[in-house]
Parts: C-alpha cells; structure tokens; sequence
C-alpha cells in the first residue's frame, strides 16, 4: 500500500503526529509532503489550467512531484490543524491548484478508486469545519471513500496531550485503519458521486470548453465507460 500525506503546515505539532501514526498503522509506503515548504504559491486564477491545460498553470512543475505522489498513492492523507475554524491557508492555497481535477473538469480516473482521510485537531473546536475545506476537494475530485477524523487535543503540543486522550487516538485510528484495509482494492464511488459524475456527464455531452470536452471524449466517459469498475 502507498500513503501520501499532505501536511497542512510545516511543523510537526499534533496533527502531523496523529498522521503519521495513521500511517504506521497502515504497514504502507509513505510520502510526506509539508506546506508551504514544499509549496507555498497562490493560485493567481488565471483559468488556463481549465481553459487549456493544467501544464499551463504558472506553478505546474512546483506542484507536479505532489500530484505524481497522489496519483500513486492508495490512499491520500490531508492533515491541517485548526486555524481560524478552517484548514490552513497552506492547504488551501494547495486545493485551490486542483480546481481543473474536479468532476466537472477533467478527474483524474484513479481517483475513483482510492481512499482518502481528512484528519484535524486543535486545542478547542473547529475540527468539523476544517475537514469540510478538505471534504470537498477529496468528493470532487472522484475520490471512492473519504474517512473524517477531527480532534481536540486540548493542548498547542503534542508533547504535552495527556497519555488518556492519546490512547482515545490510537482507538479511533485503529477503527479507521481497519475499515480502510477492509475496503482496500474493492472500494467503489458512493452513490452520491456516482449521481454527480451522471449531472456532470450530461452537461459534458453539450459541451462545457474544448479542453475538458477533448478529455471526456477520450476517456468515453460521455458514451458507456465510467472511470470506476461497472
């Protein structure tokens, strides 16, 4: 199994802790990636990536090695501690470059069948909100199965979260790495993205723009093929 986890920030505070240990569950392959260490542009919405042609997009080749590791990984891992009741504006500057990969764009077909997590944690609240900034962009992009784990740590370090609420992480994370490897290789889209990705086809069969037309066509998603296994 190949893990990709994307940290919404670049210290290794309680929420790149709780991550990583997800992983280790796991038993997988992992790839980190940290923001905006590792990418830090603003999508200046410029539309080429849509219009065109992702390659067009004046920060292709910064965030090219994140797609490649998304692409192969099994299942993805967005991390982003609570900051102002959202996931950090790293993070978000991050999902904003993907635009072009959701459903009504141009997905990417793999994406249907992988599994994906969405983990925040902060000192108080706005767990729920967070991972909803991160829900959205892992639906849309076609992703079969997403998992939400959002939790109050009740402390700014890691170092200092109480061994009793650690021992609660390491239960729900070993709910969540049991339903994942359950699910691994035969996980299909749900229902939802299924009704979605029909809505999407219809409006692609009259034709959007050239370049998202071109790709459906290519890929027979407006004839009888779907990017998941019928």
């Amino acid at each position: 199994m190949k893990i990709t986890i994307i940290h919404g920030q670049s210290h290794e505070g309680s929420t790149c802790n709780i991550a990583r240990l997800l992983a280790k569950k796991l038993n997988g392959e992992v790839e980190e990636f940290f923001l905006p260490k590792d990418f830090g542009d603003f999508c200046i919405g410029c539309t080429a990536c849509f219009s065109v042609s992702e390659t067009k997009c004046p920060h292709f080749e910064k965030i090219f090695p994140i797609t490649q590791a998304i692409d192969n990984a099994d299942v993805i891992i967005l991390a982003s501690p609570v900051y102002v009741y959202h996931a950090t504006g790293a993070m978000k500057a991050f999902l904003d470059h993907y635009g072009w990969r959701w459903i009504v764009h141009r997905p990417e077909e793999k994406m249907f069948s992988k599994q994906a997590v969405c983990i925040s944690t902060a000192a108080g609240a706005g767990m729920k909100s967070t991972n909803k900034d991160m829900v959205h962009s892992t639906f849309f992009w076609g992703i079969a199965k997403t998992y939400k784990y959002g939790v109050a740590v009740m402390e700014t370090s890691w170092d200092r979260v109480s061994s009793k609420k650690k021992q609660k992480i390491e239960k729900k994370l070993d709910i969540i790495t049991s339903k994942i490897l359950r699910n691994q290789g035969h996980i299909k889209p749900s229902f939802k993205t299924k009704i979605f990705f029909s809505v999407i086809r219809q409006m692609q069969k009259r034709g959007m723009n050239e370049a998202d037309a071109s790709y459906w066509k290519s890929k027979g998603w407006t004839d009888k093929k779907r990017p998941w296994k019928m």
